[in-house]
């Protein structure tokens, strides 16, 4: 996807370094993520490779220099589950508000889409008063992208020495039909993407 400078394309095991450097941040100085470790540059392409053999794992290119990533996971492990995914988007700072996370998951979107997805789910640390390492913005986010609040968890995070809750918030892309297609693994449509 080319737009004013912007291209979407699959990630690979080779842009954990970028792709870390910018999920690093939020590790170490927000509560979005509630992993406390910056992992690995290792356990990082790992997990690339690991999401890529189900899902698609996005990388935004401003200008040749990546600026953002979207991926999508199980939403759960029984099987019944498979027509649901839990979403991720990470947008490195600089460049937030231009637009990158809406591209980015628009295209999420149409291949989750093919693969034969319906509901997209969203885990979503939230605060509950002002706070310096947490805003409302992935919530206005993913509203604003058609997702609807499902749930709420109070007080289910800890991280820098406060509690945090949890909103859960849903997408559905797809039919849900009588007798639904089987999903599509992403390694196994992901040239069609390329």
């Amino acid at each position: 996807m080319e737009k004013t400078g912007l291209n979407i394309r699959v990630a690979d095991s080779r842009d954990a370094p970028e792709l870390l450097k910018i999920y690093a941040p939020y590790v170490k100085q927000t509560a979005i993520t509630f992993e406390y470790k910056i992992p690995s540059l290792q356990e990082f392409a790992d997990r690339i490779e690991k999401t890529l053999k189900s899902y698609p794992y996005l990388t935004a290119e401003l200008d040749g220099e990546i600026v953002g990533y979207a991926y999508a996971g199980s939403f759960h492990e029984r099987a019944a589950y498979r027509w649901a995914v839990e979403t991720s988007l990470y947008i490195a700072g600089e460049h937030k508000r231009r637009g990158i996370g809406r591209a980015l998951y628009l295209k999420l979107e149409e291949i989750l889409a093919f693969q034969h997805i319906v509901n997209l789910n969203a885990c979503i640390a939230c605060p509950q008063q002002v706070d310096p390492y947490l805003t409302r913005d992935s919530i206005d986010f993913h509203r604003q992208m058609g997702f609807r609040l499902v749930g709420e968890f109070h007080q289910c995070g800890y991280k820098f020495g406060r509690w945090y809750n949890m909103v859960w918030m849903e997408k559905q892309i797809g039919a849900h039909l009588a007798q639904p297609p089987p999903v599509r693994p992403f390694e196994e449509i992901k040239d069609r993407f390329l």
